[in-house]
């Protein structure tokens, strides 16, 4: 298997080079399960283990080996132990549910994600805008995919309004289904670029990926009629190596998408709305009461839609509490290591 093809590029074989002269190999990670991980290597496919030293040099989760990463493992009889994670070209990350403040990192090293949404009960544009948000962030380039188009009867008009909100980036329309608009999609993959798909639980992610891939690899089941709403089929990360080229990430559906560090792929998403946001009368506009708000006066005239502009407030004040909340247990962070290394140099002074 040549590294080439599953994404390998002089940039990562740069950041190889000292574990290189170390007698290290490089490997992509398929799949992770806990401190086991299944890899691609030029030998083929093989379980690694996370080595403890990966685990204490890491001080977050987000260091950590994930699906699509890079790595340097150190070859065994039983498989090898993962040295080091190469530098990430690209990442997707979110905030972890809850009230706790910690980074996850969805998939590494994406080239293009597409970005799955079914056109029946469960079409929402304003979680379109918030994923678009997390693929302009993660330096990939995102493309909107509005499956299920044989359930509507307005599925152009539909694709007009994501249109609308994409910021460029190309909608397809297609029925993964009845293996329409598949064809489109399959264009996309190249031997070593890697593509992965995100969506919601029930958008036929993985009949999507089934379809592009030619066989029947990954579990589906039928949505409620009710709600279109669909259990998690795929309950892991799997990076899928293509035969005729190309590699496919799929994800399980996430019910919550909570935002990380997305000031970048908030201000590419919402372009139109801070455009017109530096018209304004003040420099400080909270675009809502104030005299001589363009966003306001736009919203009036019909340029911009009312829902759009709450959503890009929405997810300001969202942003700007978690930069708070960020804030606050970094410092926290920093108070205790330095707690830690004052109570260990006390114990060496006292051990004298």
């Amino acid at each position: 298997m040549e590294l080439e093809a599953l994404g390998w590029n002089d940039l990562f074989a740069e950041h190889f080079q000292p574990y290189a002269d170390r007698g290290l190999i490089p490997a992509r990670v398929a799949i992770v399960f806990n401190r086991y991980f299944r890899v691609y290597t030029t030998d083929g496919e093989s379980v690694v283990v996370g080595g403890s030293g990966l685990h204490y040099r890491a001080e977050t989760r987000a260091e950590l080996p994930v699906v699509g990463d890079w790595i340097a493992v150190n070859p065994s009889a039983q498989g090898g132990t993962i040295q080091a994670v190469l530098p990430r070209r690209s990442q997707f990350s979110r905030k972890v549910a809850g009230r706790v403040v910690h980074e996850q990192i969805v998939a590494a090293n994406i080239d293009t994600v597409f970005l799955v949404s079914g056109l029946d009960h469960d079409f929402n544009l304003r979680r379109i805008e918030r994923y678009l948000i997390m693929a302009w962030e993660s330096g990939a380039q995102p493309v909107v995919v509005l499956n299920k188009a044989d359930l509507v009867d307005n599925s152009e008009e539909l694709a007009g309004q994501v249109a609308n909100i994409a910021s460029g980036a190309p909608v397809h329309l297609t029925s993964a289904k009845l293996d329409e608009g598949v064809e489109l999609i399959r264009s996309y993959l190249a031997p070593g670029l890697t593509m992965a798909l995100l969506g919601s639980s029930g958008v036929g992610k993985s009949t999507l990926i089934n379809r592009l891939i030619g066989e029947d690899r990954f579990r589906t089941q039928e949505v409620r009629v009710s709600d279109s709403r669909g259990r998690h089929t795929t309950t892991h990360r799997e990076l899928v190596l293509l035969e005729g080229g190309g590699l496919l990430i799929d994800t399980p559906g996430m019910r919550e998408l909570q935002l990380w560090d997305a000031d970048e792929g908030s201000d590419q998403s919402f372009a139109d709305v801070r455009d017109l946001a530096a018209e304004c009368r003040f420099s400080n506009c909270s675009h809502q009461n104030e005299p001589g708000c363009a966003v306001q006066r736009a919203v009036g005239s019909g340029l911009l839609d009312a829902g759009r502009v709450e959503n890009f407030l929405k997810i300001q004040v969202e942003l700007d509490h978690l930069a708070d909340q960020q804030t606050t247990r970094s410092q926290i962070e920093t108070r205790r290591r330095t707690k830690v290394a004052t109570r260990s140099v006390e114990r060496q002074q006292r051990s004298r």
